[in-house]
């Protein structure tokens, strides 16, 4: 199930983006709004794998809802219905999904979904990491993975479901996580930047970082953590 959200600031095209979307089996409304503040608040307390929006609104645009989503590497994708042409190759650099231009037929629009359900489909076979232990495999889905730590000759992967280790190296693992998320933020440690909920100095060049649902920590070197301050916070 593909969990959505719409924003649009005219009630009326709101409420065609919500009739359409809602007849489509695979997608489930989480929210529909008016007002782009209001959309940026559900973003931050709900989990959604789309949304779609105007662009041009009071106070907050589609745009930067769209930028916000970009830089801090959520996985949302993004499919801007706008009556305004001229946001076309801006948009297209946050890589959003696709670009719907107002007035626009029921069919362009499903069209343009079931392409992204498609792409669902593929990520969820290639979305999973393959750990060689020495009698068995496990399949682990990548989204599931919270951080990697080396110690020794051993790899511990520390996931929502609990830790597996295996002797495969850092360098291995991280030839397989190539997504966005995933960062190698010290010689013995990557992380997946979307479970982090705080950084604390732990030495002069480097913090540990702590995350959501699990007290085992990483640490990432100081020059790694400006990096991700720069390109994601």
């Amino acid at each position: 199930m593909i969990r959505v959200g719409l924003v649009d600031d005219r009630q009326i095209d709101l409420d065609k983006l919500k009739a359409i979307i809602e007849r489509i089996e695979q997608l489930e409304v989480v929210f529909a709004t008016t007002n782009a503040n209001e959309a940026y608040e559900e973003i931050k307390k709900q989990s959604i794998d789309l949304l779609i929006a105007d662009i041009e609104m009071p106070d907050l645009s589609g745009y930067e809802l769209a930028d916000i989503i970009y830089s801090h590497a959520l996985q949302i994708a993004v499919i801007f219905v706008t009556g305004n042409s001229g946001y076309a190759v801006h948009a297209f650099e946050l890589n959003v999904h696709d670009y719907i231009m107002k007035p626009y037929s029921r069919e362009r629009l499903v069209s343009s979904v079931e392409r992204l359900l498609a792409k669902h489909q593929k990520a969820e076979l290639n979305g999973r990491l393959f750990i060689k232990q020495k009698t068995d495999i496990h399949i682990v889905q990548k989204k599931d993975i919270i951080f990697i730590e080396r110690s020794g000759r051993a790899t511990t992967i520390f996931t929502k479901n609990g830790p597996i280790k295996t002797y495969q190296t850092l360098n291995e693992l991280e030839g397989e996580l190539r997504e966005r998320l995933f960062i190698r933020s010290h010689r013995s440690f990557i992380i997946n930047i979307q479970y982090i909920t705080n950084f604390s100095l732990y030495a002069k060049n480097s913090y540990l970082v702590l995350f959501e649902g699990i007290e085992e920590k990483a640490v990432i070197t100081k020059e790694n953590l400006d990096y991700i301050q720069q390109h994601y916070f």
